[in-house]
């Protein structure tokens, strides 16, 4: 179970899950000097879908759905078979490759008998759209979490939103910004950063090369949807964060950041030795996962009253 400020530290470790491209210093460098955008370095996305061991052993769905301009849209609805879901995780994946890639770790959360609603945002998978950017992933978050709750059996009392590195912080501007009837019951951020400038000049301050462009370099993204500064707009939605402190993706210092931005009620799970979104593949993580989840939402049948 949880606690309101509950810190849980556990160990890991084991090899990193994935070594995910996150801003490499060059792509930066020549981004800053010829300022021509802001989408490579955390944009990695492929369209061609990878075979997922344990997918065959859910009930899947493809899922259609519009992005809030109108880009088309894939995702998976993926369910327990022969069984009563426990409830409904809106799975926002990170910033390479595309869900087939992504969903397997998740799989254990559907075999334990929730509904995994994961899809891929513009430019990625079968999703429409060219190179993805930030107002546009974002524009993609928000019309998933409208698409899910339009869907019959699915409702705000009884679905998380749970989002893994950019996922993370995609996830934070996504339920900050949900109207009070689009309100989750929680919000799970596994390996988040703080903001878009912050781990640019965080990654750009630990090479000697690039040091000194730093701070001028990260002016060049957009800082507007950044983690940092919508947590705090967070109410009444538990916010857990996990992070591992060896994570040489995104420094523990930015789940941390989260958490102390975060309001009441919320947690921090510290992964002593976790790598970079690899805190699930934790027998103690899972089942700390497990019993947030029953705490929060309610069984079937004995819906709480809309907040």
């Amino acid at each position: 179970m949880w606690e309101n400020g509950t810190a849980m530290t556990v160990s890991d470790t084991g090899p990193l899950f994935r070594r995910l491209r996150v801003l490499p210093f060059l792509a930066v460098l020549a981004l800053a000097l010829s300022a021509s955008g802001c989408r490579s370095p955390f944009f990695y996305p492929t369209r061609d879908h990878v075979p997922v061991p344990g997918l065959e052993n859910t009930s899947r769905q493809d899922v259609r759905f519009a992005s809030e301009d109108g880009v088309p849209l894939h995702g998976w609805l993926l369910s327990p078979r022969d069984r009563v879901s426990r409830g409904t995780i809106l799975f926002l994946h990170g910033n390479a490759e595309n869900i087939s890639t992504h969903v397997q770790p998740v799989l254990w959360l559907v075999r334990e008998g929730y509904t995994i609603f994961a899809f891929d945002y513009r430019g990625y998978g079968w999703s429409g759209g060219d190179a993805p950017d930030i107002p546009g992933v974002h524009r993609d978050a928000r019309a998933a979490l409208s698409h899910i709750l339009s869907l019959d059996g699915v409702s705000p009392d009884r679905l998380v939103v749970f989002g893994q590195s950019l996922g993370a912080a995609v996830a934070v501007h996504t339920v900050a910004t949900a109207s009070p009837s689009q309100r989750p019951r929680a919000l799970i951020l596994d390996s988040p950063f703080a903001g878009y400038r912050r781990i640019v000049r965080d990654k750009l301050s630990s090479l000697i090369v690039t040091w000194p462009i730093a701070w001028p370099a990260s002016r060049f993204f957009d800082d507007e949807y950044s983690p940092e500064r919508w947590i705090g707009k967070i109410a009444r939605v538990p916010v857990i964060v996990i992070h591992g402190t060896a994570d040489r993706v995104v420094p523990y210092s930015h789940g941390k950041m989260l958490y102390d931005l975060a309001s009441d009620p919320k947690g921090i799970w510290t992964v002593e030795g976790g790598g970079h979104a690899t805190a699930l593949r934790n027998p103690e993580v899972r089942g700390q996962f497990l019993a947030f989840l029953a705490s929060v939402l309610p069984p079937e049948g004995d819906r709480r009253p809309s907040r």
